[in-house]
């Protein structure tokens, strides 16, 4: 899907900065084409950019409004939908990861017809899917999991495959949210698909390749989760992971808007994955964990990451602050990823850009 930049950002009236998590993937990993944000008075985050008004933003190169926020449940509030008109009306075009789709919104799709401008609902399935054959397919790959949602799976799957790229290595990042689709234009929503398909999709996302060729699949939800699942276990039977990365944001104690669910123990959250992810691939592994830890100063996040190599004898790393460099040369000195088997010791690698 191409769909034209530069971005506004558009953040709504969300208080919530892990409800702007879209905006925030796209000022991370696509900054050239962040030009600016637009906020409703009563939004509560300020993620950095310039405050441009919709002539502001035309007048210095936006092509694009993107909807930057993902509510729980996926729906186009009333409050946004006069000022995703008025954006139309001034000539910018609207993409969108919510559930709603655009055109369904009378007045939205009214104002695209009157001005010209496209809507993109990014969360819309492009094609058809199968029901999962189960069948094993060639090449490599490697799956994120998580002890709950926005841990960073979407980070880790993307410092993943660009590590492997950079030291040329075959390596694809497979986008299964809307904000991975934004970034690289290209995957499918996973949790848009009807739930009989989930797993043929994730097969369709992940074809046969080359041998040595890793598919770095970007995961959704958790199997802990109450209501997500079942998206979680469809996609982990369907992408026949050869390697999990369990995601997970240090000091997180219970699912996110869920107090009387507590994050389970890591070894349990691992040992769940593999026996289930079993069923479609009896040779998968844990080849490292992904830690979140924007809540921890630096020298305690280096000890975090020590502590949990020690406790599970496999890479642990945070996609920001260190990047995945200790997690590919552990896969590329043949490490087996086997918890508590490896014992090679992976040292904390600063990133550098």
């Amino acid at each position: 899907m191409f769909i034209p930049g530069k971005y506004l950002l558009f953040l709504g009236d969300v208080r919530d900065r892990l409800d702007a998590k879209t905006a925030s993937g796209l000022i991370d990993w696509a900054p050239d084409r962040c030009l600016g944000q637009w906020r409703l008075p009563a939004c509560g985050i300020d993620l950095g950019l310039p405050d441009l008004d919709f002539a502001e933003a035309r007048a210095q190169g936006a092509k694009t409004l993107v909807i930057g926020v993902t509510p729980f449940g996926g729906a186009i509030a009333e409050d946004w939908i006069a000022p995703i008109a008025a954006a139309l009306h001034a000539g910018l075009n609207v993409a969108s990861g919510m559930h709603t789709r655009l055109n369904n919104v009378p007045a939205i799709a009214e104002a695209a017809a009157r001005s010209g401008a496209s809507l993109f609902d990014v969360r819309v399935p492009s094609a058809p899917y199968a029901v999962a054959s189960g069948g094993k397919r060639s090449g490599k790959r490697m799956l994120m999991v998580g002890t709950d949602c926005a841990v960073g799976k979407k980070y880790s799957a993307l410092a993943i495959a660009r590590e492997m790229n950079a030291r040329g290595m075959k390596a694809s990042f497979r986008a299964t949210g809307q904000t991975g689709i934004l970034i690289t234009g290209s995957g499918i929503p996973i949790d848009a698909i009807v739930s009989d398909f989930v797993a043929g999709a994730a097969e369709s996302l992940s074809p046969d390749n080359a041998p040595d060729h890793w598919d770095v699949i970007e995961g959704q939800g958790s199997l802990f989760h109450p209501a997500y699942a079942g998206v979680s276990l469809a996609l982990l039977h369907g992408s026949q992971p050869d390697a999990l990365i369990l995601c997970h944001e240090a000091g997180r104690t219970h699912i996110d808007g869920y107090p009387d669910f507590p994050i389970p123990d890591l070894e349990e959250c691992i040992e769940t994955n593999l026996r289930l992810a079993r069923r479609t691939n009896p040779d998968v592994r844990c080849a490292g964990i992904s830690i979140n830890g924007r809540a921890l100063p630096a020298d305690e996040r280096d000890e975090y990451l020590r502590a949990l190599h020690e406790r599970f004898g496999i890479p642990c790393f945070d996609p920001v602050a260190t990047g995945a460099a200790g997690l590919v040369d552990h896969l590329e000195n043949g490490g087996s990823g086997d918890v508590m088997a490896d014992r090679q010791i992976v040292g904390v690698t600063q990133r550098t850009n």
